[in-house]
């Protein structure tokens, strides 16, 4: 009897999530903290030395800015398809950047023509890059994106497991997290912590794309990290 009822629970509480839904404005996810990340990211870029830098210096951030207001448009306007294709232009052009760039400060490091001063703030800005692009991939991927997201009530499905998608269905409704979903974030955390501890902590990934894009993030970030340990062991 008692499963029975927890069975009836579990179909009262998430037959609805099912549905799909025309999510209202206050329902919608915020898209400004994915907004500030990339400007962040452009800030980052415009911080490096002019030899890591490929093209001008003003280049990518000013491509990043252009292709913006038609993204941010397109979100107002409610056109999705648009707006999730210029979102990946976005992100593909930041990452393109930071890889080159990376590429770069690997390329001029035997060379010492650049200081110790340059060689700490170009490795900071690219670890904090590199959490910062991969945050962006995993909110713009998970579930669909932000829109799908926005259209269904909690979210029960995804590449990464949250640990509130593991909560038992009665703790969750008690709790008020029978209607969670992820924002950016949550994202956010998740990329700092493959960043850091070269894995997802608390966050199994369950999707093959979303593991070959954290494998490629805790490369890059082991690879600044020992590009930097190197440097100073040659010192000393």
């Amino acid at each position: 009897m008692e499963e029975a009822g927890i069975g009836r629970v579990d179909e009262e509480v998430y037959a609805r999530k099912k549905l799909q839904r025309i999510p209202k404005p206050d329902d919608q996810e915020p898209r400004w903290p994915a907004l500030l990340a990339l400007l962040a990211i452009c800030g980052l870029y415009t911080a490096l030395p002019s030899t890591l830098v490929g093209g001008p210096r003003w280049l990518i951030p000013s491509l990043v800015l252009v292709l913006l207001v038609p993204t941010v448009i397109s979100h107002r306007i409610g056109n999705h398809s648009l707006n999730q294709t210029l979102g990946y232009i976005l992100n593909s052009l930041v990452t393109v950047a930071m890889i080159w760039s990376l590429s770069m400060l690997v390329r001029e490091l035997p060379t010492h023509r650049i200081t110790p001063e340059q060689l700490l703030l170009s490795a900071a800005s690219l670890w904090v890059s590199n959490i910062l692009v991969f945050a962006s991939w995993y909110w713009r991927l998970d579930g669909g994106g932000p829109h799908e997201r926005d259209l269904t009530l909690g979210h029960v499905d995804g590449a990464f497991l949250f640990p509130q998608m593991t909560m038992h269905p009665e703790a969750k409704l008690a709790a008020g997290e029978h209607e969670w979903e992820p924002n950016f974030v949550d994202y956010l955390f998740l990329a700092f912590n493959t960043s850091t501890a070269f894995s997802p902590t608390d966050v199994p990934v369950l999707s093959r794309w979303a593991k070959i894009l954290m494998m490629i993030q805790a490369l890059i970030s082991l690879m600044v990290i020992a590009l930097l340990a190197a440097k100073a062991i040659n010192v000393l």
